[in-house]
């Protein structure tokens, strides 16, 4: 096999030279700066309730005098449990760390709370030791714990914020906050990643549940109430030792990029910046928010972790924020000009703590230092940038607290998942919950009777959970993972049982004898950030398979219950028409027993709980309605904002919604692409990892085998790709992506026979041993084939991303039709070799990219 060379873009590598001032400026890629009409600015200085001291400024002016360059920039560099040691941060200081979404100590899912405190200890101590570095300066540990302690195995999980803002409750969000920080503060963590202050313009967007509304009135009700929950009141036990750091975010625009694109581009004027994506930070800061991330999306083309116009002159100098600016995952290598290991623009636009994962953090430090010392970063921004960074620590009395193993709740695992922080998040699920249609009244339900639960979200708590849940994606997980928590089918069990009613449990509706009545839980699998952006808002796109057994049940004259589970509203027309009673659960976390609190009666048939949720989204009238929001001029959503039925309320909703699609040639289902792999799996499609015998799935960021390492890496965007490294031996060991025998028809059956398997590839070094590409079918078209692609890979230039195409020609796969492929990519070798993957997709077309060809 050979190569046959196409286009594509050369890497440039990293080299240390002088920049030219000029080239970098002030941080600003835009000269925004210099042209706003500054009384025609939305823009107002925020009165924060937490003040300047004194005492503190002088402590910080006194410890910054004392402080080496190299120090300093120390502080201003956050690297990842994954990528540093102990060892590390000894030798070189860093001010903070964090661990991304499906990182845990010792790479172990199951890490015990001990094992986290035994890592924040660990590193705290290294930081204090001053024996390498000269520094005593201790380090601080942030965590995205953005619906409670969503790390750690055993945590209490609210309802994502799109519940909550259902809820349309400041208190409860507080509370929620409050228990969030003190599960938090049990493993040895400072500082938390939230609140998620987004207004979501486009439910296309990935991260919508993560806002709470489309419009900013709740946003800027809960921000404050959350950043007051972390981090206490200012002027009582402010980041006492009860409280943790907060971070409003993301600044700025993120939920209002064109086509809801994750990290994409919002072409919000100045005052619509300001008056649909700013209010967050308004109560936010007010009550004191100590720090800001940056958002990876640009505004008007601009990426914000390089506009020195909004993160320096609107947040720091007009809004008066004094605490710091904290990138996101790599977003600094983004900005034009810039990498990962190489960025002084973000610096000089008013960025102040860099987030570099991977391997990018030491050329990163070294390069930052070496541009400060020729001027390309002035000394007075690296001074601001770790003025802001004490300040907020002395704030948070990080210098005279204990260490980690020795403060208020460490240790004290009775507190994660208490009864009394369930309680909290069981009232908030009752509270989330909107329903949307109740036929003839049939809600609430009498415990008394035989009901049928069904559907795959049933009994399924990490379904109901969502993404950011254990793992980064959510998947992976079973109800093991969760103990304490408490599925929606076994929520309803145990109501139902205690009242003397009956319940069966079966996933696709079957049943010996006929129930009364059924409720049937389906709805989004898991998914976070950019791998769960849309083309558009129909639900179950290729298959149906939820509508179906709506179906089924309805002409079995069997009333139906449907509770969807989603991270937004969606077009489910077909799917209300054959449901008699419709809810919106959003994801409402490890409590399901708080839909059974609502839905179900109580034993003489009274109700317990009233339905209490309004929609804080407008749900769609059809499937291209995506960016349907609150006072629009032409505003016709299926439900408004503010809809949501109580038991009081009679049900006009007619049962003959159009079912028809308005744009079909926009639905996946005709696409002659498929992605097999973007940024990760999507179901049902799964990843597997194997060596010899040895099978697993991967349900985290970084596994290993006895001859098989695999983690994570960033290719363009967080995690969108991953590396294999295969050690010599006698099994074959590799990496598969494969489907259910069922699924196949409906995944693959647009593709046309004569399609290109297509994946970028990255070779860290050159390759010595043969690499084996393969695919698989069903049993009834058997058609296993692999073919050896080592000396096309091996004329690849290394260390830089190629795109590759192979013809399923080469496979020989004859009258096989793409229909019936089980395993569309596996890639597998015996002997030493290191490989990096991404963007793996099928296509009735070659891309433009390396042809392998096979003849």
């Amino acid at each position: 096999m050979k190569l046959v060379k196409k286009t594509f873009a050369a890497a440039m590598p990293l080299a240390l030279i002088p920049l030219l001032q000029a080239c970098v400026g002030d941080g600003s890629n835009n000269s925004v700066s210099e042209t706003k009409n500054k009384q025609n600015s939305p823009w107002h200085k925020i009165e924060s309730e937490v003040a300047l001291d004194p005492i503190i400024e002088a402590k910080v002016a006194a410890l910054l005098s004392k402080m080496t360059l190299e120090q300093k920039v120390a502080q201003m560099i956050q690297p990842e449990i994954r990528d540093i040691t102990p060892e590390d941060m000894r030798k070189y200081g860093f001010g903070s760390y964090l661990n991304g979404g499906g990182a845990f100590p010792n790479n172990n899912k199951h890490s015990t709370p001990q094992d986290w405190i035994t890592l924040a200890e660990q590193m705290y101590q290294a930081s204090i030791d001053d024996s390498l570095d000269g520094s005593t300066i201790p380090t601080i540990w942030g965590t995205d714990a953005v619906h409670g302690h969503n790390n750690v195995i055993g945590a209490t999980l609210f309802p994502h914020n799109i519940g909550l803002g259902a809820a349309n409750n400041p208190v409860l969000m507080e509370k929620i906050a409050k228990i969030t920080a003190t599960e938090v503060m049990v493993t040895g963590i400072d500082w938390v990643f939230a609140p998620t202050v987004a207004t979501v313009r486009d439910d296309r967007w990935g991260r919508t549940y993560e806002g709470y509304s489309e419009d900013p009135e709740i946003v800027r009700l809960y921000a404050g109430s959350v950043v007051k929950g972390l981090q206490g009141h200012a002027n009582d036990n402010f980041l006492g030792d009860d409280r943790v750091v907060s971070t409003v975010k993301h600044f700025l625009g993120d939920g209002g990029t064109e086509n809801g694109d994750d990290q994409g581009n919002n072409l919000s004027s100045e005052n619509d910046l300001y008056k649909l994506h700013a209010q967050g930070y308004v109560s936010g800061l007010a009550a004191g928010a100590q720090s800001v991330m940056a958002s990876f999306n640009s505004w008007n083309g601009d990426k914000i972790h390089g506009n020195k116009y909004l993160l320096t002159d609107v947040l720091k100098s007009t809004m008066g924020f004094d605490g710091f600016v904290v990138g996101d995952w790599n977003g600094h290598g983004q900005i034009t000009g810039c990498s990962n290991e190489n960025c002084p623009q973000a610096i000089n636009a008013g960025l102040d703590i860099f987030m570099v994962p991977t391997g990018a953090w030491k050329p990163l430090l070294e390069n930052t230092i070496e541009q400060a010392k020729n001027g390309v970063i002035p000394m007075s921004r690296i001074d601001d940038a770790v003025t802001r960074i004490l300040r907020v620590k002395f704030r948070a009395g990080i210098f005279d607290k204990p260490s980690p193993k020795e403060r208020m709740f460490s240790g004290k695992t009775e507190l994660i998942g208490s009864d009394n922080h369930r309680a909290v998040a069981r009232q908030a699920v009752r509270e989330s919950l909107v329903l949307l249609k109740n036929s003839n009244e049939l809600l609430p339900l009498s415990p008394r009777q035989h009901i049928l639960v069904a559907g795959d979200g049933a009994d399924n708590i990490g379904k109901q959970s969502g993404g950011w849940t254990i793992t980064w994606q959510g998947t992976g997980n079973t109800n093991n993972d969760f103990p304490g928590g408490t599925s929606i089918y076994q929520g309803i069990k145990q109501q139902v049982e205690n009242s003397g009613g009956k319940v069966t449990l079966s996933l696709d509706g079957s049943y010996s004898q006929k129930p009364d009545v059924a409720v049937v839980v389906f709805g989004e699998n898991p998914y976070a950030e950019g791998q769960g952006d849309l083309d558009d808002l129909n639900f179950e796109v290729s298959h149906k398979s939820s509508l179906k057994l709506l179906n089924k049940l309805k002409q079995q004259n069997i009333p139906v219950v449907s509770v969807f589970i989603s991270g937004r509203p969606m077009w489910v027309n077909a799917e209300l028409n054959a449901s008699n009673a419709f809810v919106a659960a959003w994801l409402p976390g490890s409590e399901g027993q708080g839909i059974a609190d609502v839905i179900l009666a109580d034993e003489h048939n009274k109700v317990k709980h009233d339905f209490v949720g309004k929609l804080s989204f407008s749900w769609p009238n059809s499937l291209t309605q995506t960016t349907v929001n609150r006072h629009d001029a032409n505003y016709n959503p299926l439900f408004p904002y503010g809809y949501g039925l109580t038991y009081a309320d009679k049900d006009t909703l007619t049962s003959q919604l159009n079912e028809k699609a308005d744009v079909v040639e926009n639905s996946a289902v005709n696409t002659k692409k498929i992605d097999i792999f973007k940024g990760g799996v999507k179901a049902p499609l799964s990843l597997s990892l194997f060596s010899g015998d040895e099978v697993i799935e991967v349900s985290a960021s970084a596994h290993r085998l006895s001859e098989l390492s695999y983690r994570t890496i960033d290719k363009v965007v967080q995690e969108d790709a991953f590396k294999l490294i295969l050690q010599e031996g006698s099994n074959l060991s590799g990496v598969r992506i494969s489907v259910a025998e069922s699924e196949t028809d409906h995944i693959f059956k647009s593709l046309e026979q004569n399609s290109y398997l297509n994946f970028s590839v990255k070779l860290p070094e050159e390759l010595s041993g043969s690499v084996m590409l393969s695919i698989g079918c069903n049993k009834q078209k058997h058609c296993d084939q692999s073919v050896d692609i080592s000396k096309p890979l091996a004329s690849l230039a290394t260390n830089q991303w190629h795109e590759v195409s192979i013809s399923l020609s080469c496979f020989t796969l004859q009258d096989v039709h793409p229909e019936h492929l089980t395993t569309p990519f596996q890639l597998a070798s015996s002997h030493a070799v290191q490989i990096n993957i991404a963007d793996i997709f099928l296509n009735a077309t070659e891309s433009d990219s390396s042809l392998m060809n096979c003849q």
